[in-house]
């Protein structure tokens, strides 16, 4: 691993953070996606995303994955890109923070420069840590970075709006991981009605989600968001492309161009 190479790397990612003026993260899920996505001009960084991991490995996504496999996905889509890479890293894959950091070691060696880290215990809409336990998980992914040398992004996600939290939970939480040594809060929920006052609530870089039904990047860019990703949705894009693929030419439908294209 060269190390100041991924110095460099992780603090131009972390330059890239710029609240109204956000990052946009298409992401991953193996080689071929991540060629493909880093071959267009206008991207910047990749990032994984672990629900589409572990579809394509055939896991549940959730903390089903193994580590082993987690971290040999991150390593391929690190060796396939010269671009910062930042994983998706669900909850650590363990249940303490001493595992945590000890995981974060092992991906900080694929070579990744950030990495994405949940405070749900389970579902997403289920349980969480508690506010002291998570900010201790994400202050042992810090100390992890510090021990290696990497200055490591690390996008702390809050999953306390999926389930029955507030507003008022998400900035608490966000200020404890900020404080803890993350660099970006993650607010999965974020919406149209709540955004503004998250990014007003929390004293960093706010990241968010988008999709379908989601604001616009102008619109998340406009409340301020300094980072939006896409999760599994890129993965859905392709995949409902071949699905339409199957059923046009079941269909006897003119053959795509986009049989030629090669990542």
């Amino acid at each position: 691993m060269q190390v100041a190479t991924n110095v460099e790397k992780a603090g131009a990612f972390r330059a890239m953070h710029q609240p109204g003026n956000p990052i946009v993260l298409i992401n991953v899920w193996d080689v071929a996606s991540a060629r493909a996505v880093a071959a267009q001009a206008g991207t910047q960084a990749i990032a994984t995303a672990s629900w589409s991991i572990c579809a394509a490995n055939g896991f549940a996504d959730g903390g089903e994955l193994p580590p082993e496999v987690a971290l040999a996905a991150a390593k391929r889509i690190v060796e396939a890109t010269e671009l910062p890479v930042t994983v998706d890293f669900e909850k650590g894959y363990a249940d303490s923070a001493a595992g945590v950091r000890e995981n974060v070691l092992c991906l900080i060696e694929t070579g990744a420069i950030g990495l994405n880290m949940e405070d749900s215990i389970g579902a997403d809409d289920g349980a969480l840590w508690s506010v002291s336990e998570a900010a201790a998980r994400v202050a042992a992914v810090r100390a992890a970075a510090e021990e290696s040398g990497v200055p490591l992004v690390i996008n702390a996600r809050t999953d306390t709006l999926a389930g029955r939290g507030t507003v008022e939970d998400a900035i608490e939480r966000g200020r404890a991981y900020l404080d803890a040594g993350a660099d970006c809060v993650f607010v999965l929920g974020a919406n149209l009605a709540n955004t503004a006052d998250i990014v007003r609530g929390i004293p960093g870089p706010v990241s968010v989600i988008g999709g379908a039904t989601t604001p616009t990047i102008a619109e998340f860019a406009e409340m301020g968001v300094a980072r939006i990703s896409f999760g599994p949705g890129p993965m859905g894009v392709a995949y409902a492309a071949l699905a339409r693929l199957v059923n046009d030419l079941a269909a006897g439908k003119p053959q795509s161009p986009d049989l030629a294209y090669r990542p």
